[in-house]
């Protein structure tokens, strides 16, 4: 079923510690013209599957000329199935850049790679590969705390906001992300897993470095991504955004086997099933389903990265300013969106449907949009990829939209009550 799911965290972002400054377009366009790059700063250390000892390294983006000093943190992790890639490549590095010109702080990071009985005839299993992702999670938990120990220890040398860190994961790196915000009980550990083995040890946690402080984030997105189960979700509230290509044949699109080189892994379930998941427990979430698009594809492709960079600038932007906006999940044939995760009831859904009038429908210059008993606070029309290109304040149950300006195609407009949401699709000719 296709779904548009509300991402409003405006009552959220009141409790936050720090309120963020997001006027000027911060944190949504690329208000900066450049960033400092700062390479190779060691975050940790471990031993790696095979006994050796590995340093743990991280890169840091900064606007240039920024003066604020208590910027929201988003951590990248590669992908790679955990046997290769590298925090230079290319599926990180130019989000990366690209939101560091938006103002945030951002750090992409290495992690140990490597899978036991890799090169064997039976190849590394469910287990090899499950103790592959609990290394990378450890070594990533250890990159965010050593970010709060930097502002509880070091005078916050990066000028950040501890209270907004956020995850981002491509493939492999999702996998990260996703095990890092949601395996959080140690009773949820697979049995397959070996603990005791000297380079997992230290439990959930690990023993990668900066013991002391907590490495919960407040956000996360995956890119291709997966858990290995679901189940480890419950109890749990980290938001999520994840985009998933539907014929994706490296991470399954919902649940299957996934493989690395010629040896079947282990069942996980991908961003699809996930998503069904946070639904059914209330999570805060988006799901963007990449129709027609194989693995990655915001790597290879300019317009699939400008869809990425859409998709996560208004997830991220819920969080960080409280913007309240939609996320538009569909199909190229019929793109239009269901309802808010946490809009209104059932009842009143009803009766606003049957209440709502819009006209005309398809549209030249001019829409009437009007909802006997309730008053409309706002009208928000969105692109087909989710972008906001108009908003009018209302205050009552009637208004007239000019859409003189807009291009030709299909918009969503998004009518907001006392009540809760609607969305519809519009139109332009």
């Amino acid at each position: 079923m296709k779904k548009i799911y509300l991402l409003g965290a405006a009552i959220a972002a009141l409790f936050s510690v720090q309120a963020q400054d997001c006027t000027n377009g911060r944190y949504e366009n690329e208000i900066f013209t450049n960033f400092d790059l700062t390479a190779d700063i060691q975050y940790g250390a471990n031993l790696n599957f095979d006994g050796t000892n590995q340093d743990l390294f991280l890169d840091i983006y900064r606007p240039t000329g920024d003066t604020d000093n208590s910027r929201p943190l988003i951590i990248f992790i590669h992908g790679g199935s955990f046997v290769l890639g590298s925090k230079t490549g290319i599926d990180v590095v130019p989000l990366a850049e690209m939101y560091a010109k938006k103002g945030y702080v951002t750090s992409s990071i290495s992690y140990r790679l490597g899978m036991k009985d890799l090169f064997t005839a039976s190849g590394p299993g469910e287990s090899g590969s499950s103790e592959a992702v609990m290394r990378a999670t450890q070594d990533a938990r250890a990159a965010v705390r050593f970010f709060k120990k930097s502002v509880a220890v070091d005078n916050n040398p990066y000028g950040i906001d501890t209270t907004n860190i956020f995850l981002v994961g491509s493939s492999a790196g999702g996998f990260v992300a996703l095990h890092l915000s949601y395996l959080d009980q140690t009773s949820e550990i697979p049995s397959y897993i070996n603990m005791t083995d000297p380079s997992l040890s230290g439990g959930l946690e690990g023993n990668s470095g900066n013991p002391g402080y907590t490495s919960d984030v407040k956000a996360v997105v995956s890119l291709a991504g997966a858990l290995g189960d679901t189940s480890c979700m419950n109890n749990n509230t980290t938001p999520v955004l994840s985009l998933h290509g539907d014929t994706d044949d490296t991470v399954p699109f919902g649940t299957d086997m996934i493989s690395v080189a010629i040896f079947d892994l282990l069942v996980v379930d991908g961003s699809e099933t996930v998503h069904k998941k946070a639904e059914s427990l209330g999570i805060k979430n988006c799901f963007k389903a990449e129709y027609g698009a194989g693995h990655v594809p915001h790597q290879t492709s300019s317009a699939y990265l400008d869809t990425t960079e859409q998709y996560i600038t208004q997830f991220l932007l819920s969080e960080v300013c409280g913007e309240p906006e939609y996320c538009i999940c569909n199909t190229p044939a019929d793109p239009i969106p269901c309802h808010p995760l946490n809009g209104p009831a059932g009842i009143e859904i009803e009766q606003m449907e049957e209440l709502l009038l819009m006209y005309p429908n398809p549209a030249q210059n001019e829409i009437a949009v009007s909802l006997e008993g309730f008053i409309i606070k706002n009208i928000t029309l969105l692109d087909i990829n989710g972008r906001k290109v108009l908003k009018q304040q209302v205050n009552e149950s009637f208004a007239n939209i000019n859409i003189s300006s807009l291009n030709l195609g299909v918009y969503f407009i998004k009518i907001e009550t006392e009540k809760g949401m609607l969305t519809k699709k519009l139109i332009v000719e």
